[in-house]
């Protein structure tokens, strides 16, 4: 009786203190924060993808490295470009959607950030990017107008000039979006749906844990979600390298490039401006160059060239493009060039750009997005975006959509997404490291 009683003690004892540790263990749990969905980075694709997430009732948690709306990596500023306009035929119906979720959201948030105006995309008439344009118009049905040089004159009287072997196609689907008030709507939204937002935390580690990720801070804190999205930017390599234990490399460079505002001349201070009609504008050839109208610094244009130099986004050297012991460097001889033939006396090219900003381009080698599970041991639950090679911004709103789609459907979302997503998948540079095949030209200068 002695040793049944003793040996029944002890099994409810143990049993007790199991259960006890049991309990800790979720008390810890619930302590670190438990979360459906993580998302790391808080530039413009993981602000989208937080608000996509946390409007779906999905408990959120969205995590930045520096502060919120910092200004070191590719999701600040004044201005960027949205168009419908691409030489590759799957953008095409990627950013008319966008451009409909930019017009939900602002609706949402009450103020604007899309302000909408004209696209011209002009250019010798044989250039191969130009023609495939075109051709994508007509595909997709985008209402379009192709100008010979002679039409494109006329169609932009005493604004921009042509060359007689040029030609100019001019979309209705085109303008300029606020890249910081459009992370700070994304984040107050994702915020209103209920995600919690936490900035100046370094993620140093994810790892498989209890059915889900535990994700790791250099400063020790540990959050634990069911799924995680990681839109870490020009730092994205370096972090999935670093959980990966080497194992998956991502082929995306971090490229600085340099935005530069010109001076309009005095007199034709109207005529650049959205409120006049004046277009968005890219100019296919060497090099591609691009810019806005003038609308958010007063009397100034915004022209630069696309493209920059390879860089270590913690080791950049923050260089102005124009300050050197020579003067101006190339970069800024062919916008000026560019700026005195096509703007004549309406900008002042002869000064130089009164204005430059640094900003970071994540380059994948074919300059398509990678949008994938990240695989290996963490299968589905962990979905990486990165490598939105310089023209990526306008379509945050449904590349946030389609990041919390694969994160909470998996692979039945990733067939469902089908076409949409199919073209940055991580295994097309598997055996060929330049990634998807292209018939035209590389748009973006390296130097």
């Amino acid at each position: 009786m002695f040793f049944v009683s003793f040996f029944t003690s002890r099994f409810n004892y143990e049993r007790t203190l199991s259960v006890f540790s049991i309990v800790k263990i979720e008390e810890k749990m619930e302590n670190l924060g438990r979360f459906d969905v993580i998302v790391i980075g808080a530039g413009v694709m993981g602000s989208s993808a937080a608000y996509q997430a946390a409007k779906r009732g999905q408990k959120t948690l969205l995590i930045e490295q520096f502060d919120f709306l910092h200004y070191r990596g590719s999701s600040h500023g004044e201005s960027r470009t949205i168009r419908a306009t691409y030489p590759e035929p799957y953008y095409c119906p990627l950013v008319m959607e966008s451009a409909k979720l930019w017009t939900d959201a602002e609706s949402e948030i009450g103020y604007k950030v899309y302000f909408k105006t004209q696209q011209l995309d002009l250019g010798p008439v044989n250039n191969s990017s130009l023609q495939a344009l075109i051709a994508n118009c007509e595909k997709h049905s985008i209402n379009h107008q192709v100008l010979d040089c002679h039409r494109a004159k006329e169609y932009f009287t005493g604004k921009i000039d042509f060359p007689d072997d040029w030609t100019a196609v001019v979309t209705e689907l085109g303008g300029v979006l606020k890249p910081t008030k459009a992370v700070a709507m994304f984040q107050t939204l994702a915020i209103k749906h209920g995600a919690v937002l936490k900035d100046k935390t370094e993620i140093v580690d994810l790892v498989n844990d209890r059915g889900g990720i535990l994700v790791s801070s250099r400063s020790g804190e540990k959050f634990w979600g069911k799924k995680c999205v990681v839109t870490a930017g020009a730092w994205v390599s370096k972090l999935i390298q670093k959980v990966s234990n080497g194992e998956t490399i991502l082929p995306i460079q971090p490229v600085e490039t340099t935005i530069f505002y010109w001076k309009i001349k005095e007199g034709h201070e109207r005529d650049y401006t959205i409120e006049a009609g004046f277009p968005s504008f890219a100019s296919y050839g060497e090099p591609y160059i691009y810019g806005t109208p003038a609308l958010e610094f007063p009397d100034l244009i915004k022209v630069a060239v696309h493209g920059g130099r390879e860089c270590d986004p913690d080791k950049r050297t923050w260089r102005d493009e124009t300050a050197g012991t020579e003067g101006m460097t190339m970069v800024v001889g062919y916008l000026k060039e560019w700026i005195r033939l096509r703007f004549g006396d309406g900008v002042n090219w002869e000064d130089g750009p009164v204005i430059s900003q640094s900003c970071l381009y994540s380059m994948t080698p074919d300059e398509d997005y990678i949008i994938d599970f990240l695989g290996g041991g963490f299968n589905e639950d962990v979905v990486v975006a990165g490598g939105f090679s310089g023209h990526g911004f306008k379509m945050a709103p449904l590349v946030g959509r389609i990041l919390v789609d694969l994160a909470i459907g998996g692979k039945a979302a990733a067939e469902t997404l089908g076409e949409e997503i199919k073209h940055f998948k991580l295994g097309r540079f598997e055996g060929n490291p330049r990634g998807n095949v292209k018939e035209f030209e590389d748009q973006v200068r390296l130097r």
